[in-house]
Order: structure tokens, then C-alpha cells, then sequence
């Protein structure tokens, strides 16, 4: 089969098609055929090996060499024999190591049928993005009907995502993005949008009661003006650090420490992927009628510019793999 493969960490250089064998099936796996897959920050880590300290971790080693990507959006090819929920055939989506290829395989937790409503491509992009979005504001924002809440970076995959799921919860969601993005924020539902080119959310003239920070550019300090005394900030990934720690010490290190100083809560994302939260994602997807967003699409073949375009940042939407076609 046909697959994206690394040898060594680096630029979207080091990624190559090549001819592989299929993944082995394990008693508890499932075998996708994929259709699309989705691409994002974490396939963009894994293949730079940045920020230099995730390198110690056993598991980020192992990816090597191997298949990039992790969403994934397909129909079953084979499954394992303990495996009772799927069958050949089925449609479905999920998370799978290796997802840039013909075929991949998934723990069987890890996936859910796919939505009817959704292509395979909208169903790429919802997986990781989705458990980000949706964590973030259940569970450490716990956010509540008549809530206000504040997502920044509210035009990318995270944020298109986390805009909606907000708006399911009955909160009034205003949007930061840039001018050009503006339209797309109120289409998916926020109530309001600003324009960080314009007005800067964190001069304290306004505050809301959950902020959800995909963009890590700006001081804590700074966020919190924006937060009500009781206020929650939900930090995923971020800039600034530099190659050695990335931004995870302003996630790990700073956001807790400065919470024991005060009632407001400063918090990291640290998304798991577990199969009640990916039915929950589902469920969303089809009775809320929250719908990833793709913004760009790419074949197999092109899927380094897949990653090229999220190492640069500001990608609309979800970058995407195309693999078997469009649905």
C-alpha cells in the first residue's frame, strides 16, 4: 500500500510516499480503508520532533518510522476477532497512527460510525479537534447555558469546532480571528466576532466567563483581564518558548502556578481520546448539527503541503489528506 512515511525528524522534506506493507491486525483492532484524513499540530510535532524535550518520551519515538497522521475518516476493510461493533463495510471515523496511507489500523474504542451527514472529509477533520474543543469547554470551562464565552482563534480547527459546540451549550460566543476569517466565525454561529487587528480582547474593558486560547500568543497576565474574577481559561498548544519547551511551560508550568494566586482558573487541554468522548463528539455532530469545517484538501501524494500549511498557521478550518477519493 501506498503511505506518507518518515525516517528522521525535520521539515515536511523528511515526508515520503512509498510503497508499505499493510498494518497488522490485532485482536482488538479494526482495519480502515481510508478515505481522508485529517491534518494538524500533532503531525506537525511528530514529524519535527519539536519541541526538542517531547523527543525523552518513549512514545513519540517509537512513531519512527512510520505512517504520519491520526484522524481518520474511512470504511472497514477487516476487523479482529474480539471486535463486535464494526463489520466490514461500515463507515467510520476516528483516531488511527498512520492515517496518511491506504490503509490503517485503530483500536476499536477509538472509533465511532461515522455521521451520516458528514462526507469522509468533514469526518477527517472532526476527531482530534473535536475531543479538543469539546473538552476543553465541558470540562475545564464547564461552560453553562447564558454563559459568555471567548474562543481565540475561533477560525481554525479547534476553534471552528469549539464555536458551535459552545453555541450547543446555550453560551453567547463571540469569535477573535482576523477580518478576512470574520464571515466564516458567524457562520458557524457566533454571536459576536472581533478582529484582534482591531480591538484587543485582553484591555480589560470586557470580560467573559470562559476563554478557550488556540492561538498562545498572548501574556497570561494579559488574558486574565479578560476573565471574570471567577473566570476559567482553557490554553491549547501555544507559541513562544522556543524549540526546547515550546509552549507547554506556559501551559504546564505558569497557567497552574499563577491559579493558586488567585479564583480565577488558568488551565492546559490535555485531550484524551476515549471512545465515551468520541460518541459524545458524534452525537453532537448529528442532533446540534455541528459541522466541521474543511478548509483546504489535499491528494496522498501532496500531503507534505498538508503540513507545510499548518506549520505556517492561520490554516481555515481543518487541512485534510485526501486518500481514496471524495465522499
Amino acid at each position: 500500500m501506498k503511505a506518507i512515511v518518515q525516517d528522521r525528524f525535520g521539515s515536511a522534506d523528511v515526508l515520503e510516499l512509498r510503497d508499505i506493507d499493510p498494518p497488522p491486525v490485532g485482536d482488538h483492532d479494526v482495519l480502515v480503508r481510508v478515505h481522508a484524513a485529517g491534518s494538524g499540530p500533532d503531525v506537525w510535532h511528530l514529524m519535527t520532533g519539536e519541541p526538542y524535550f517531547a523527543r525523552l518520551m518513549p512514545d513519540f519515538r517509537k512513531m519512527h518510522p512510520a505512517p504520519r497522521g491520526r484522524d481518520v475518516a474511512g470504511v472497514v476493510e477487516a476487523v479482529g476477532g474480539s471486535v463486535t461493533r464494526f463489520a466490514p463495510g461500515d463507515p467510520v471515523m476516528g483516531i488511527a497512527e498512520g492515517s496518511f496511507a491506504e490503509l490503517a489500523v485503530a483500536r476499536s474504542d477509538k472509533l465511532v460510525p461515522k455521521p451520516a451527514r458528514l462526507t469522509f472529509e468533514q469526518a477527517a477533520a472532526a476527531p482530534i479537534s473535536g475531543l479538543t474543543a469539546l473538552q476543553a469547554l465541558r470540562d475545564v470551562c464547564r461552560v453553562r447555558p447564558g454563559q459568555r464565552a471567548l474562543v481565540i482563534g475561533a477560525a481554525g480547527g479547534v476553534g471552528t469546532l469549539a464555536v458551535q459546540i459552545a453555541k450547543a451549550f446555550s453560551a453567547h460566543v463571540t469569535g477573535v480571528c482576523g477580518d478576512a476569517k470574520a464571515e466564516l466565525v458567524r457562520a458557524v454561529g457566533a454571536d459576536e466576532v472581533i478582529d484582534y487587528t482591531r480591538e484587543d480582547v485582553t484591555d480589560g474593558r470586557r470580560q467573559w466567563d470562559a476563554i478557550l486560547d488556540t492561538a498562545g500568543r498572548r501574556p497570561l497576565s494579559r488574558l486574565r483581564r479578560a476573565l471574570t474574577p471567577n473566570g476559567t481559561l482553557a490554553i491549547v498548544g501555544g507559541d513562544g518558548g522556543g524549540k526546547w519547551t515550546g509552549g507547554f511551560s506556559r501551559q504546564i508550568v505558569r497557567a497552574p502556578l499563577l491559579s493558586l494566586l488567585s479564583r480565577q482558573s488558568l488551565k492546559p487541554v490535555i485531550a484524551t481520546e476515549g471512545l465515551d468522548d468520541l460518541e459524545a463528539l458524534a452525537r453532537l455532530i448529528e442532533t446540534a448539527d455541528v459541522t466541521p469545517v474543511v478548509g483546504s484538501t489535499y491528494p496522498l501524494v501532496d500531503a507534505a503541503e498538508a503540513v507545510r500549511e499548518i506549520g505556517r498557521g492561520h490554516a481555515l478550518g481543518k487541512v485534510v489528506v485526501v486518500v481514496h477519493g471524495s465522499s
